[in-house]
């Protein structure tokens, strides 16, 4: 796993095709926004992948 910080407004590029965005920043919660291509599926792991490790 590849753990790096950002503020608020910095992205974070995959392959050129994902964009992921931290929206905002709070004690214990961060939002963040993902720009991704119609044809990727993207579902949250604690929804769609069984426990969190």
């Amino acid at each position: 796993m590849l753990v790096i910080t950002r503020k608020e407004g910095g992205r974070i590029a995959i392959d050129d095709a994902i964009v992921i965005t931290v929206i905002e920043s709070n004690r214990g919660s961060v939002r963040i926004g993902v720009d991704a291509p119609r044809e990727l599926s993207i579902t949250r792991r604690e929804l769609g992948f069984g426990p969190i490790e």
